[in-house]
């Protein structure tokens, strides 16, 4: 096999920062509309569970459209499909600040989540491709360019609404701006194509492989979203802290989850994923115990900033090693989106419940109990980091991105087959 051209690295490192900037997009959406849903409720006429039952609908959205993905990378390739499936992402922002009502947001945020699901799957698939070229881990700093994007989207939400003004042009502004990014973004992600002759993928369950890795997925996202949506509240309530404080506990949480994660693959190549996974779901487990027995706020949002550095990798690494597992990585990548979507959307929710039941330290005992799953069964990541998909003879291979496109299972592609690498 050939060595590597210095123009083939070229376009790999534009691709690699292409598929970064669409991450960052991809999150800027999220935290555009993160930060109008009080208003939102108020156009819509909705109360607090009308409300809660609208937001359960993007996951349904996002659980029944993701194993679609790969079909459509599939038919129009991994570049075309991607930058239609970002741009309907992005300008799926403005619809639910146009619902005057629980039933049109309900079909709003079906929408939203439907092409929200779709394109995390086809970028993440794009970033495993990226990674097994590159032979070293990218997809922890993917996922912290989520986040920033997710960060940058909530400040301006956070402005847009200081100033009252009005979600839904606010919205159609920053979709605009993000549909516009995100095209430009995509004109250097990879364009991977299918093999003459290959066919589509069809819908299907994701193979067993999938879900036991989505299992470690699933702890990690339930202990992100437990404490990201309950950390100011458990401080409030249970440790008398004030609002200010709570309020500085969760920022200071995204931005922990944020920073960790840009740094992660540099972790990740050194240690590997498994010893990565475990140490963190120890740090995690710590962080957990000692929000359980925080006398003070200042002890919990140590343990807090714990649990965001130890689940901060698991994701992307759950992502990777997804991209690497059975004949499919599309649909594989899709099976672990829906298990960790699932995840974050019961876990507010179960927390809450327990709360209602009990306390909100026994809550956060759920949540100890399942950072260290991750001590226990990370294991299951082995391969996904650095070199995983390198052959017998140390070169990197190409497995199948969006919709097979190419070998499957992290198998070189027969001669001839290989996927294009257009730039």
């Amino acid at each position: 096999m050939p060595t590597e051209t210095a123009c083939d690295r070229r376009r790999l490192t534009r691709a690699r920062w292409s598929v970064a900037a669409v991450f960052c997009v991809h999150g800027a959406v999220t935290g555009s509309f993160a930060t109008r849903i009080p208003w939102i409720q108020d156009h819509a006429g909705v109360g607090a569970g009308q409300l809660g039952l609208a937001l359960a609908f993007p996951a349904v959205g996002a659980s029944l459209a993701m194993p679609l993905a790969g079909a459509v990378s599939h038919r129009y390739g991994a570049r075309t499909a991607l930058r239609g499936l970002l741009s309907l992402w992005t300008l799926s922002l403005v619809l639910p600040a146009l619902a005057p009502d629980v039933y049109a947001l309900c079909a709003a945020l079906f929408v939203y989540g439907a092409t929200a699901g779709m394109s995390d799957v086809a970028m993440n698939a794009l970033g495993v491709e990226v990674e097994n070229r590159l032979d070293r881990s990218i997809m922890s700093g993917l996922h912290g360019m989520w986040s920033a994007g997710a960060l940058l989207g909530s400040a301006a939400g956070t402005v847009a609404a200081h100033l009252g003004t009005d979600a839904r042009l606010h919205h159609l502004l920053a979709s605009a701006v993000l549909t516009a990014a995100g095209l430009l973004a995509c004109q250097g992600v990879l364009d991977l194509r299918g093999s003459a002759g290959e066919k589509p993928p069809r819908f299907a369950l994701p193979p067993k492989s999938a879900v036991v890795i989505g299992a470690i997925g699933f702890c990690g996202v339930f202990a992100e979203g437990a404490s990201l949506d309950w950390s100011a509240v458990y401080l409030r309530d249970a440790l008398g802290a004030s609002a200010g404080l709570a309020a500085a506990s969760t920022t200071a949480f995204a931005l922990t989850m944020a920073v960790a994660r840009l740094a992660g693959d540099r972790v990740v190549d050194r240690f590997g994923p498994v010893r990565t996974v475990r140490v963190g779901g120890v740090l995690a487990t710590a962080g957990g115990v000692l929000v359980v027995l925080a006398p003070h706020p200042a002890a919990a949002m140590a343990g807090f900033g714990c649990i965001g550095l130890g689940v901060a990798v698991v994701v992307p690494l759950a992502f990777a090693a997804a991209g690497r597992s059975g004949t499919n990585p599309s649909l594989s990548i899709a099976g672990v989106a829906t298990i960790t979507y699932t995840s974050g959307l019961i876990a507010p929710s179960a927390i809450g419940g327990i709360a209602d039941l009990t306390s909100l330290v026994v809550s956060f005992g759920l949540v100890t109990v399942l950072a260290s799953g991750l001590v226990l069964g990370a294991g299951v990541l082995r391969g996904s980091g650095r070199g995983a998909a390198a052959g017998a003879s140390g070169v990197p291979a190409s497995p199948g991105a969006p919709g097979s496109l190419g070998a499957a299972g992290g198998q070189r592609p027969a001669p001839g087959t290989a996927p294009d690498l257009r730039a």
